[in-house]
């Protein structure tokens, strides 16, 4: 098969090692095969991107996200969708789950319909399936999430909402509440990922929920338990019970807000690159200058104010969401909690894409989608391909 594109000169990081002086072959938007240069296969490429020593890694795949550049899922236009999916690839995100908050039923069904009818027109980041986060949450763990839309899993809504789309792909809640269990249980057999989020829950709980179909958490730390004292004993939250379940997967925030350096590093040390994925949690200001923002929809979402790389509440007292980016997060894992790049990378790549059983993207080898990011010692972003096709490149690079 002629190759469409051939990447070379990169430092190529594969999920086990960093090939120096490496190539990408690239034909019909997949890879062909990755390895050391061979000078004489040159010639059967019709486009040659000479990455000058940079490295090459799989595209990002953020597994959750509100928005960015500006624009938030839940203003439910086509527009906020194409945008920020722009925006993305501009930090080497080029797989996204588009997320969702606690709203009004026929807003949420509204944001899938319109998701439906952009999926496939993505110039962007692509943007793959959704991600649900509520409204079956606690209310003491809502965060920023409007209380007014919060309660307990109902089967008819959910089944109504499961059924307007076949590419949801995960759905945060809390499993302590009533009706959990049949939720998880309805979740799976429709191939979706329950996930825990804004939990009061309990170690056993977690267990009972982890038995029912529970297997990730998300945004650890984050909206949950920590070790609750009653009557003198002491009970773990889900945040203890994220560490003793192995199998259970967990997602972190790295913006160097949410969690300090020394958390990463012991999520890191504790679950391991292939049980944690990065996510920015990102919402519309993610990309954009700091100021007043909104988190949530333009109509009725939060007024938020961005600053110090964070968003926090109007009297500062909470976070109300991260303004992070795909790049900035394997940058701070990397220079903040002294992670190795290529553990770093993984955990923005292969791992979150396992996860959400995203089966062709997250690693650079054949047979995989060629999505593939271009980065410097700094992790700031050269170049992104999505499908083999260059969709950024950075403004100092074009002549």
């Amino acid at each position: 098969m002629k190759m469409d594109c051939k990447i070379i000169g990169a430092r190529v990081i594969t999920p086990y090692r960093i090939i120096e002086d490496g190539e990408i072959c690239i034909a019909q938007g997949k890879i062909l095969s990755v390895g050391q240069r061979h000078t004489d296969t040159d010639a059967e490429s019709e486009t040659f991107l000479d990455a000058g020593g940079r490295y090459a890694a799989p595209g990002f795949v953020d597994i959750h996200t509100h928005g960015a550049g500006g624009h938030d899922f839940m203003d439910c236009t086509p527009q906020a969708f194409l945008e920020a999916a722009k925006m993305y690839v501009r930090h080497g995100a080029t797989t996204v789950l588009p997320t969702t908050l606690a709203c009004p039923g026929d807003e949420l069904l509204r944001m899938i319909d319109v998701f439906e009818s952009v999926r496939d027109k993505s110039e962007g980041a692509n943007l793959y399936g959704l991600h649900l986060e509520g409204p079956y949450f606690a209310m003491g763990q809502r965060g920023a999430q409007d209380p007014a839309y919060i309660h307990p899993p109902r089967e008819e809504e959910y089944r109504e909402i499961l059924a307007a789309s076949q590419h949801i792909v995960r759905w945060s809640a809390a499993p302590e509440l009533p009706g959990s269990a049949a939720f998880a249980s309805c979740l799976r057999q429709e191939g979706v990922l329950p996930s825990i989020g804004h939990s009061d829950a309990e170690y056993n709980q977690v267990v009972e929920a982890f038995e029912c179909g529970f297997r990730h958490v998300t945004h650890l730390y984050s909206g949950m338990s920590g070790m609750v004292r009653r009557n003198s004993y002491r009970y773990p939250g889900v945040i203890e019970s994220a560490y003793m379940l192995d199998e259970m997967t967990v997602e972190i925030i790295a913006d160097g807000r949410h969690l300090p350096p020394s958390i990463l590093s012991l999520v890191y040390r504790s679950k391991g690159p292939d049980k944690t994925a990065l996510v920015t949690d990102s919402m519309r200001a993610a990309g954009m200058p700091d100021g007043k923002s909104i988190l949530g929809s333009l109509s009725a979402g939060q007024e938020v104010i961005v600053e110090e790389g964070v968003a926090k509440m109007p009297d500062r007292t909470a976070f109300a969401g991260s303004v992070a980016t795909a790049d900035r997060l394997v940058r701070n894992m990397v220079q903040l909690a002294h992670v190795p790049l290529i553990d770093a990378v993984r955990m923005m790549t292969s791992t979150p894409a396992r996860i959400a059983s995203i089966s062709s993207k997250g690693i650079l080898a054949g047979g995989y989608d060629a999505d593939v990011v271009l980065f410097d010692d700094d992790v700031t972003v050269w170049k992104t391909l999505v499908g083999g096709k260059v969709v950024y490149t950075a403004p100092s690079s074009i002549d």
